[in-house]
Formats: C-alpha cells, structure tokens, sequence
C-alpha cells in the first residue's frame, strides 16, 4: 500500500517568479520519497537496509534555499535534452539552432533555466505524482512547443519515472531524473566501497569538454567494463581513473531491462536500474568539492555520491549514428526507468 501526502515546502523567490513550492511524500512498507514540484525535484529518498533501519540515500538541501541557488542538478528532472550537446548547436530542415551555453563550450541538461528550475503543475494519483509543464516554442533555444508530463508513481521497493512529451515542431529530446546516490547514507564521504555493475559491452569515449568522440567502444579490457560487479574505489585506482563521467551503450530493446545494480554491502542496500532507455550515464560526482552545505549541514565532497541516468546519448543531436533523439509532431515521447531498493 502506499500513501501520497501533499504540503507547502517553500515560496520561489520573487526574482525567480515567485509561486508555491509543494512537497509529495510517496510512502510504502519499505521505501518513502519526497518529491518536490520544483523541477520535480526527488528531494530525499529513505530506504532500509539490512536490519531494518531507514537512512535517506539521496543528496540534498533540508530547505526550498538551497534548490533556488545554483547546485548540480541534485534530484531533478533534466531537459529539454539531458547531458552535452556541442557548441550548444544543431541543424534541424536546414535551420540552424543556437542554445544558451552553461558548460565550457557546450549547452548541458537544458541550458540556462532548464527543466530542474521551472515550477510543475502537480497531480496526485492514487500511488504518486503527476507533474506538467509547457516549454513553450524558442524556450531555451529549443524549436517547438513541449509538453511534458513526468510520473512518479510508487510500489513497495520500487520507484518508477515515466517521462512523456508531444511537439508542435520537431525537436530533440532526451529526458531524465539526476538523482545523487550513496547507499550509505546521504552525508556520508565516499561512495569507493559501493560494488557496481552495468550491463553494457561498450561505451562512449570523450573530448576534453565531455563531448562523445563519435567512438563506440567496447569496454573489454577497460576500466570500464563494469559487467561484473567491480568495488568502486579499487577500479578507479586500478585503472587510473579520476571518476566516471561516461555514458554505457546499453542493448536497444522496447521492453524494459535490467541495466545496473549498485551494493553497499555494510548496509546491505542494494539498487537496481531498469529501462527502456538506449543509455545510461554513469557519474561518480566528480565535481562535487566540498562547497555546497547539504542536508543537516553536511557538505558534499568529490565521490560522495552516483549517477545512473538513463537517458539517450550525449550529443546524439549532432551525430547520425547515434540513436535517434528527435521527436516529431504527431508522435509521442514515452520512456520509463524503474528504481529497485533492496537489502542483500
């Protein structure tokens, strides 16, 4: 059985349009979320482990302030295009397309004032909660209107995302939740004693600035062919790594599919990600730095938490290879990603 409850959580500060910030807290036997109608924001996500105690597992803020400042996406729905799109440019009928630029050189998780800053028109269902928005035509840069309708809906151990969205003009999108995850606790310093695995036999090397090289490579003999459990902190030492920004080729099917399963084994909490995606970026919170005072006054330092998005590919705008990304009128945009808790 699971409970839906709605309350205030906040005002947006007048400069940022003001309006009421509502928090739904989606509760089963085993999981409880709270999700905020600000950039459908999942605000805390407490799950069991092994002997039966609750702990929040997602990064955050106790307070509406600290999702107004600027912070690294923690929690929210991402869009119109999730991840890096190069230069911030596409060709769409032979027009060309110039987004806000707010990463290096290139447009990242929808520009300026993306999906994660905008007030959502709530909806509550019997085990969750609906959102709805309007990117109106030119939004960002992005051709079309969207709308856009994003689900969370609960049951028992798992937590599902459905992502749906019509066009009045063809436009990319690519879509998903940017949840920071550690299975220890939120709060806690590193996520190097998680076990890690994600099904995919290649991925996408990148340039510099995060931009796929056009490459699809295979993850045999690299660091990072996760397909078999690895220990987080030990592969990036063993392979020299910095930390994982990197999106994982996973098998196009239309139904949904095991993808990653994250172990703590202290706690025993386990995570599993399905969905009907063609990637998955995984994140190690590389750019986490120690500055941005979370929940309870814990600050966040580098690899205090993961990324699993499922999501299209990075880039996949500008590159014919990759799966197709836009979306015409008439059609529809549905995707959903599961969340599984566990204790093993």
């Amino acid at each position: 059985m699971t409970t839906v409850r709605r309350e205030a959580f906040g005002r947006m500060p007048a400069e940022q349009g003001g309006g009421e910030v509502e928090k739904f807290v989606l509760q089963s036997d085993t999981v409880k979320v709270e999700i905020l109608s600000l950039g459908c924001i999942i605000a805390a996500l407490e799950t069991k482990d092994r002997d039966g105690k609750f702990s929040d597992v997602v990064l955050g803020f106790d307070t509406l302030e600290g999702y107004t400042r600027k912070h690294p996406f923690f929690g929210a729905v991402v869009g119109r295009v999730a991840n890096r799109i190069a230069k911030g440019r596409f060709t769409l009928d032979r027009k060309e397309y110039q987004l806000f630029l707010n990463n290096g050189p290139n447009s990242l998780h929808g520009g300026a004032k993306g999906f994660d800053k905008v007030l959502w028109r709530p909806q509550v269902l019997p085990d969750g909660v609906r959102f709805f928005r309007l990117s109106p035509d030119g939004e960002e840069g992005y051709p079309g209107d969207l709308k856009v309708w994003v689900t969370y809906t609960l049951s028992g151990r798992q937590l599902a995302i459905n992502y749906r969205a019509q066009t009045s003009k063809t436009t990319p999108i690519s879509l998903t939740n940017h949840a920071y995850f550690n299975l220890a606790g939120q709060g806690s310093p590193d996520v190097y004693d998680h076990e890690i695995s994600i099904e995919a036999d290649s991925y996408l090397p990148v340039d510099d600035t995060k931009i796929p090289t056009g490459e699809v490579a295979a993850v045999q003999g690299t660091g990072f062919d996760l397909r078999q459990p690895v220990e987080l902190g030990k592969q990036l030492q063993k392979f020299h790594l910095d930390g994982f920004d990197h999106n994982f080729c996973l098998k196009e099917v239309q139904s949904p599919r095991l993808v990653a399963r994250v172990r703590h084994p202290p706690t025993g909490r386990t995570m599993e990600v399905h969905t009907t995606q063609p990637g998955i970026q995984f994140y190690t919170g590389n750019n986490l730095d120690g500055s941005l005072k979370g929940k309870g006054g814990i600050t966040y330092p580098r690899h205090s938490a993961f990324c699993l998005e499922t999501q299209n590919w990075p880039d996949a705008v500008n590159k014919p290879h990759f799966p197709n990304v836009l979306l015409h009128p008439g059609e529809e945009y549905n995707s959903t990603t599961w969340l599984v808790f566990n204790t093993a």
